[in-house]
This record gives C-alpha cells, sequence and structure tokens, in this order.
C-alpha cells in the first residue's frame, strides 16, 4: 500500500478534494481540469460535474485550463470525429462561471504533425472565450520534422527542443520537452540540455513560489511497460524539490490519474479525442473502441485554480458526457 507521502488517488463516482486539499483522481471521467490558484492551494471542478455555470467556484488569484491530447487528424473507429469532441471541450471551457485566463495544451496537437491538423486546432482556439495559450509537443507533433512545424506555429522564443518558463501572478511554470528522443520502449526522455536549463530557471525563485511543471509524458513512472513514463524525470524533480508547491500537469497516457509524493502532486489528463485502456488492461496502449453512450465520459478537460498563501494547487477534471 502506498504511504501517505506517496499516494494514487481514485475516485470513479464523486468529483472533489480529498483531506489534503487534493483532486481525488477520476479515472476514466474528466476531458481535463480547471485549475484554481486560491491562497496557494491548486483545487480543480469538473466541467460538467460542478464546473459550470451556476456552481459554487471560489475565485481565485489565478485560474487555467488544461487540455491535452487533441489528435487532430485521427479518424479511426475510436473516434471518427476529433473536430467535434476537441470543440466540445473549449464549450465546456467557455461555459466556466469564470474565464481562466489561459490554457495549457499538454501535446499531441496533431496526430501526424500535417499543417491542415495544426490549423484546425488553431482555428478552433481563435473562437474560445479564452485566447492565451500555452503548448508542449507530444510525439506526435514530432512526425516527419523533429517537431520544427510545431516549433515555428507554437513555440516562438523557446530553446532547445521547445521548453521555456513564464510567470503568472506569483505561479512558475515551466514548459518541458520529453518527446524529441524517445527512449527504449516509448519512454520520455528530457535530456542533459535541458536538465541543466531546468536547474539554472528555478535556481533564482524562492521556495515559497509555486511552481508547475507541463510536459507530456508523464514525469512519474505510470507504466514503463508502456513507456508510459520518463527515464531522467528524477533529476528534474531533484531541482524542484526544495520548493514547497510543485504541481506537474501531463498527458499521453489519456486517462486521469494522481500521485501525491511529499509536496509534488503529479496529474494526467484525458484527451479529447479518444480513451486508451487502464495500465497492463490490454497487451497495448492505443486507441480504445468503447461504447457509444460511455465515449464522452472518457474525455475531458482540466482546471486548475490558485490562491496566494496556500501550499497546494487544486486540480478538477470533468467529462465532456
Amino acid at each position: 500500500m502506498a504511504s501517505p507521502k506517496d499516494e494514487i488517488l481514485y475516485d470513479h463516482n464523486h468529483d472533489g478534494i480529498d483531506r489534503r486539499g487534493f483532486l481525488r483522481c477520476m479515472a476514466w471521467a474528466g476531458t481535463g481540469a480547471l485549475c484554481v490558484l486560491d491562497g496557494g492551494v491548486l483545487s480543480s471542478y469538473a466541467l460538467g460535474r460542478g464546473g459550470e455555470k451556476g456552481t459554487n467556484i471560489p475565485k481565485g488569484e489565478l485560474a487555467f485550463v488544461q487540455i491535452s491530447d487533441s489528435h487532430m487528424g485521427f479518424d479511426k473507429p475510436a473516434n471518427p470525429d476529433v473536430v467535434a469532441t476537441f470543440q466540445a471541450a473549449i464549450d465546456k471551457i467557455d461555459a466556466l462561471p469564470v474565464a481562466p485566463e489561459f490554457i495549457l495544451h499538454t501535446g499531441d496537437v496533431s496526430h501526424l504533425a500535417k499543417a491542415a491538423q495544426f490549423d484546425n486546432v488553431e482555428q478552433i482556439l481563435k473562437s474560445a472565450r479564452t485566447q492565451e495559450v500555452f503548448y508542449v509537443p507530444g510525439e506526435h507533433d514530432f512526425v516527419g520534422d523533429e517537431g520544427q512545424q510545431f516549433r515555428e506555429r507554437f513555440g516562438k522564443g523557446t530553446q532547445g527542443a521547445g521548453w521555456y518558463s513564464f510567470e503568472k501572478k506569483g505561479v512558475h511554470f515551466v514548459g518541458l520537452v520529453n518527446v524529441a528522443n524517445l527512449k527504449a520502449g516509448g519512454l520520455g526522455s528530457l535530456g542533459a540540455e535541458q536538465l541543466e536549463w531546468l536547474e539554472k530557471d528555478v535556481k533564482h525563485l524562492k521556495t515559497s513560489t509555486p511552481v508547475v511543471v507541463f510536459a507530456h509524458i508523464p514525469l512519474w513512472t505510470v507504466y514503463p511497460e508502456w513507456g508510459w513514463g520518463t527515464d531522467d524525470s528524477a533529476q528534474a524533480l531533484g531541482h524542484l524539490k526544495r520548493f514547497g508547491s510543485v504541481t506537474v500537469l501531463n498527458g499521453h497516457i489519456h486517462q486521469t490519474m494522481q500521485k501525491v509524493e511529499g509536496n509534488v502532486t503529479f496529474h494526467t489528463a484525458c484527451s479529447t479525442a479518444y480513451p486508451q485502456p487502464k495500465p497492463g488492461a490490454a497487451p497495448s496502449p492505443g486507441p480504445m473502441k468503447v461504447p457509444a453512450e460511455q465515449f464522452r465520459s472518457l474525455l475531458g478537460v482540466t482546471d486548475v485554480h490558485y490562491k496566494k498563501g496556500q501550499h497546494a494547487l487544486a486540480i478538477t477534471d470533468s467529462s465532456l458526457g
């Protein structure tokens, strides 16, 4: 059994925050997360399950939304219309009672890194109430050109393969790239150059600064047999261990899982395109076809809120169903 400092949280039936103020993991039930940083606590609220207009969501100092794995261009039976489900995710965001300041997209924007696929995502996001969007690439965004087109569109001003950082209302955000040099079995990798940059990037920060790290492949070992992890993530997290509040947001596995380890909360978001099997529940990962009545409940959005003075960011996921 996991220790209190090393928990994986699951709640298949309810939305809410556990005794430490963290979202209970709603595996298989979330498009992503609305995050509200309120008193130093990053809280999240389900879009479609308590996250729409008329619900009691506190107005924190900072609110943003995570979306992931739109896989624009995918057209197989698991979801023949990813445009519609991506639009549904944006509609959920637009329906929030408080407009988030920005959107984080944690990779696999496209399915095959085609210009038309990137165009579709950009056009849909132009109609969103929230116009500021920050991206990191997924491995599908690197198909054919090692991410050059992705960086030209979404990574201007970034360094190396596309990593960067920025500040919002006292919170330090770090976008990392762990898909440029995939290891055996598909494990993500950050590499020495990026790790050195990260160490320098956070060196000047006070330990009280809330830090949010976002990357495509999980920065904790979810299921290495399927490449669901990053081989040098421990080195990256070593540079962050002195901070009182660290939140790590990832995509890639197309389902919501959360792990709390000391002062670090790891959170993976659902895809807006299609679900994948639970770890080990199938011979391999990949698009999973589900009954039509269940489909949208397995896609989602993540919302994050922050309020100065508290320690942890609270994260909430909601389904498109």
